[in-house]
């Protein structure tokens, strides 16, 4: 029996990012020495027989239908939400106030108030030694890992420029039904707060810089969808209604402006048609330039500027190596990993956090100046693109 203490999870939602969150808990400890034994405890869901299905599915020992009785239990130490935007602040504060950690999906709220809140209840807790950290996985990605530690070692000199994009096209079709994405009640804003977050965060986690300054423009490309066959999620809609209004913004551009003086470009859409997942994101200095692709995520292009032109190039960093950040405890050089290894990894850096009693990040502050930034595109596109301080 091992003398490592236990560590058991409860976890709020188990779609799309419930499933991904779910291998993460069960593969981080069976890959990684962790300081922790790790228990997946309860699975909470509103329905329970879905739940149940789900639960047996994904390796959860017990059910919940209330996500206040999970939180009120004696033998669960930490809270994973994986929920709609709209329930994160009133279930992440619930669980600090009870003593639990807290680990939640990005964007951390709906709106900046709640995310205030969230952010100060994280911050009262972390005096008793109770962590909360937003799971900005990307950050987690070896290749990205490596890419920090090379622009903190100066090796792109004097930071200039970022542009980024996140290019999806899953609602191109105007038939595609109103999902709770795509009602502002529930998910706060659209490709903005879904995948700009993201972007937003990682030019931030690159820099290790924030974004102080922006501005912005939003569009809606098309204004009402089908209602779905069940009506689920939905503000001012019922099943068999027809259509009901999009609230949400398909698409932003924003400029922003960072503290230490570097400029970025940022994109995200879910009507790049073709594109399915295309994160990119490149950072240019007076020395070089790193270049990283979501859709090639084992490879870091660098291109070294003190090099002579007649010999310089882009040169293609395959990030597999052992001595790469998250690496050693996967395959052979060369063997690469997937998407998911991302919430493996943010695992890994949650436990051992808790463990030494530090602070994870992203922590909840972090996730309070994103959602700042987003809050101050939205209200910059609103007023005609003005540029506003975050």
């Amino acid at each position: 029996m091992s003398d490592k203490p236990r560590l058991n999870v409860g976890m709020v939602g188990y779609a799309f990012m419930g499933k991904a969150h779910s291998q993460g808990w069960w593969t981080a400890p069976r890959f990684f020495d962790l300081p922790a034994r790790i228990g997946m405890a309860a699975l909470c869901g509103r329905n329970a027989e879905r739940t149940s299905q789900a639960a047996a599915q994904l390796g959860w020992a017990s059910v919940e239908t209330d996500w206040r009785a999970m939180v009120a239990r004696d033998d669960i130490d930490l809270i994973d939400i994986c929920t709609p935007g709209d329930s994160h602040a009133e279930i992440a504060i619930a669980a600090l106030r009870a003593g639990k950690h807290v680990l939640c999906e990005k964007p951390l709220a709906n709106s900046v108030a709640e995310a205030e809140a969230m952010a100060a209840a994280a911050a009262e807790a972390a005096e008793r030694g109770v962590f909360a950290m937003v799971g900005f996985t990307n950050r987690r990605v070896p290749a990205i890992a490596l890419a920090r530690k090379l622009i903190a070692e100066g090796r792109l000199g004097t930071i200039r420029q970022v542009r980024a994009a996140y290019q999806q096209d899953w609602i191109v079709d105007p038939q595609v039904p109103l999902a709770w994405r795509l009602q502002k009640d529930k998910a706060g804003s659209g490709a903005l707060g879904d995948i700009g977050a993201h972007i937003a965060d990682l030019a931030q986690f690159l820099l290790d810089d924030r974004i102080v300054a922006a501005s912005g423009t939003l569009e809606t490309f098309v204004k009402s969808r089908p209602v779905q066959a069940d009506g689920s999620g939905l503000a001012g809609a019922q099943a068999g209604e027809g259509f009901g209004d999009v609230t949400v913004d398909d698409a932003a551009w924003v400029l922003g402006r960072f503290a230490g003086g570097a400029v970025g470009s940022f994109e995200a859409t879910r009507f790049a048609t073709g594109r399915k997942n295309a994160l990119t994101i490149e950072v240019n200095g007076a020395d070089g330039t790193l270049f990283w692709n979501l859709e090639d995520l084992n490879v870091l292009n660098y291109y070294d500027n003190r090099i002579p032109a007649v010999e310089a190039g882009f040169r293609r960093i395959l990030a597999t190596e052992p001595e790469t950040p998250y690496y050693s405890a996967w395959w052979p050089a060369g063997h690469i990993i997937g998407w998911e290894h991302g919430f493996t990894h943010q695992v890994h850096d949650l436990v051992t956090a808790i463990a030494a009693g530090e602070q994870p990040r992203a922590s909840f502050a972090d996730g309070l100046h994103v959602q700042r930034v987003l809050d101050a595109v939205e209200r910059s596109a609103a007023d005609r693109g003005i540029w506003l301080d975050v």
